[in-house]
């Protein structure tokens, strides 16, 4: 016979024993129990699946997915049965290896850099690269073919004044303007012998002139610029006015009129029928 607490008074002390080394599931399912909770509640509260909270109260963590899923439902599970969840999280930590170190973030950039995102290639790029070049090759070969029609056309032609001297006569810049606008015989042969003609061109620079016919109805009155020439007729007089008369050149009735006129000065002149005369 034994002396002390007997059999019965034993078993309280026993399951007190037992209740202070809880394991985590257990912990949280009694504590479920006490706030009246069913396992559907907890679910609905918690958005925790079913299964996994009955694995987790069974102490079965494999289907929360690793120890960081597990220690996050173990967290969410006491505060929804209003359990303080620091202790079971540190008992979690004993039985299962510790706490692991956190992840330093630096190599997960670096892994990032490492596999850079993998793209195709740019075809709109490449097609405006290669419009851009078709472009410039035209414009290269329009200015090349340009140039070179340029330097062909001025061969040809011939008329262009240079200040060089080339193996065929050529006549200086003043007897080029003198003959450019100098009419040809036909145009002298064809002034008609009833009408007054007068031809004014502008051959030593540039004058104002001013042209009326017998009945004094203004014909002309403007400037005149070098190389530009002008054509008065009348049935009996023309009335000129003359600017600068040293850089005009005058055809009367299909001849030349061999003046003296000084540069700058400015004369008034009057031609008539027949012969050329000053009236």
């Amino acid at each position: 016979m034994s002396i002390g607490n007997s059999p019965e008074d034993e078993r309280p002390f026993e399951d007190d024993r037992e209740e202070s080394h809880l394991s985590v599931g257990r912990a949280l399912q009694q504590a479920r129990i006490a706030a009246g909770l069913t396992v559907d509640d907890v679910s609905n509260a918690t958005r925790v699946r079913i299964t996994i909270v009955h694995a987790i109260e069974a102490d079965n963590f494999a289907p929360c997915g690793g120890d960081v899923y597990a220690r996050g439902h173990i967290r969410t599970l006491a505060k929804a049965v209003h359990v303080d969840p620091a202790p079971l999280i540190t008992q979690y930590d004993a039985e299962h290896g510790g706490r692991p170190a956190p992840t330093p973030a630096a190599p997960l950039f670096e892994a990032e850099r490492i596999r850079p995102e993998r793209r195709g290639p740019n075809w709109t790029a490449a097609m405006v690269a290669a419009i851009v070049a078709v472009v410039g090759f035209v414009g290269f070969t329009a200015v090349k073919g340009g140039g070179d029609g340029g330097t062909n056309d001025q061969a040809a032609g011939g008329s262009t004044p240079t200040a060089s001297t080339s193996a065929s006569p050529t006549p200086s810049g003043r007897k080029n303007a003198d003959q450019k606008p100098e009419p040809s015989d036909s145009a002298i042969a064809a002034a008609p012998q009833d009408k007054v003609t007068v031809q004014v061109s502008a051959t030593d620079g540039r004058s104002w002139i001013s042209a009326k016919d017998h009945n004094g109805r203004l014909l002309f009155d403007g400037l005149l610029k070098q190389g530009q020439s002008k054509t008065f007729q009348d049935s009996s007089k023309i009335n000129l006015v003359l600017g600068d008369a040293g850089a005009i050149q005058l055809y009367v009735n299909g001849k030349k009129i061999e003046d003296d006129f000084q540069p700058g000065a400015v004369e008034r002149l009057t031609y008539t029928k027949g012969d050329p005369q000053i009236g």
